[in-house]
């Protein structure tokens, strides 16, 4: 077991899920209450990463986060550092890949809220942000937790946009499923068999998990 590996992974996935719990939840509510202009397009680049091969959109990120591009230069010359084959370009690059399983079950949840409820709170002298804490929030709670384990155990798994964006550089890059990938091409299959079954145990036990609360949260709002 490269239990470096599995650490990095477990660092990546806790990064990318704190992160798209606030952007996620940014994009969820103005799709859900707002119609704008290229409302669709938004939608479709949102959702893009759920259909795209990971080693396209894996691809373009290289691409697009590399020393020879806008961006890379710009973030080298104000950190010191790379985008590419680092963890800050494998952060940003697990963000952007992960951000659908965030999107859509926060969507759904905010999409559930009925706009009256809204309009009753505001108009009893409550505001937008106590609105937001004290009555969305706590409705829309379930899709949030569905859409935070989501985004962490898919990032727990990513691999053809890890391999194409962080490669394989351990302590650094090696993410858990580069492990196995590795593992697999020496002919070491029982040390892939092993980290194939822990994950495997892990991402049964996060969707049982979220299974089981959404079933109690349910419960309690009926």
């Amino acid at each position: 077991m490269d239990w470096i590996a599995f650490t990095l992974s477990l660092q990546l996935s806790l990064a990318t899920t704190v992160i798209l719990l606030f952007v996620g939840m940014a994009v969820s509510r103005s799709l859900a209450w707002h119609n704008f202009m290229g409302r669709s397009i938004v939608e479709a680049v949102v959702a893009l990463p759920l259909v795209l091969p990971p080693t396209v959109l894996g691809y373009y990120l290289l691409v697009a986060l590399g020393a020879g591009s806008p961006f890379g230069r710009l973030f080298q010359a104000v950190t010191g550092d790379t985008l590419a084959f680092s963890f800050s370009g494998l952060l940003l690059a697990s963000v952007i890949y992960s951000l659908p399983f965030a999107v859509q079950p926060m969507l759904r949840a905010f999409e559930a809220i009925p706009f009256d409820l809204r309009e009753a709170a505001w108009c009893s002298g409550l505001s937008r942000w106590y609105t937001f804490w004290r009555i969305e929030l706590p409705l829309a709670w379930p899709g949030v937790l569905t859409a935070m384990v989501l985004s962490f155990a898919h990032t727990m798994g990513e691999f053809g946009v890890v391999l194409m964006v962080g490669g394989n550089i351990p302590g650094e890059t090696k993410t858990i499923s580069i492990a196995i990938y590795d593992k697999v091409e020496s002919l070491d299959n029982t040390a892939a068999g092993t980290m194939s079954l822990v994950l495997l145990i892990f991402a049964l036990v996060t969707i049982s998990l979220v299974y089981m609360v959404n079933r109690r949260m349910d419960h309690r709002y009926v």
